[in-house]
């Protein structure tokens, strides 16, 4: 699949403001209500920030994509162990045609305030797009030992369904933020079948 196929949507007129440092956005226009309310939103100045491995330099961490099945199990899997990404390319996750579901990501913000986190997803079919998803995820600042991880719940969905709808999709997922950094990106196999069996 080409870069170019999944990028985030664009706003006309909208500019990225200059990214401040925590300290920065803390003590920045202390009079501004609607600032404050802002930072407080995001948790600034909240807390014992989490302590971050040495020479880990991840801005984002996600730690676990997910999906929550009605009438089944949910679906998990944990991105940070070893090996995993691999695996769920190699290992189709399969889903009754006409299911509802819903993704859930967690992840982890470490180092500085990221704006504007969303998640892409690209979907084909025997090479040819079926579908594109662009869910905005939000802003947000590094996590406290009180608040160590977020968590987003995207809206319920249905997995197609009918002979034609059943089969194997190639999925690419993606995060990425305001600046346009990808703090992560992966393939997946996802099998629509008519049962769960």
């Amino acid at each position: 699949m080409s870069d170019d196929e999944l990028v985030a949507d664009t706003t006309e007129g909208y500019t990225v403001s200059t990214k401040l440092s925590v300290n920065e956005y803390v003590s920045l226009d202390a009079e501004d209500d609607s600032l404050v309310k802002w930072k407080q939103s995001l948790g600034l100045a909240c807390g014992t920030p989490l302590e971050v491995a040495a020479g880990d330099n991840r801005k984002v961490v996600i730690l676990s994509l997910g999906l929550e099945i009605q009438g089944h199990d949910p679906i998990v899997v944990d991105t940070t162990q070893a090996g995993a990404l691999d695996e769920l390319r190699r290992t189709p996750i399969v889903l009754k045609e006409g299911s509802l579901y819903r993704v859930k990501i967690r992840f982890r913000v470490q180092h500085e305030i990221i704006t504007g986190l969303r998640y892409l997803q690209l979907v084909k079919r025997k090479g040819l797009r079926v579908d594109k998803s662009d869910e905005v995820c939000g802003s947000y600042s590094p996590n406290t030992v009180d608040r160590p991880e977020y968590e987003k719940t995207f809206l319920e969905e249905e997995a197609p369904s009918g002979m034609l709808a059943r089969g194997t999709y190639d999925v690419v997922s993606k995060f990425v933020d305001d600046d346009d950094s990808t703090h992560l990106q992966f393939q997946w196999t996802l099998q629509i079948k008519k049962t769960w069996d």
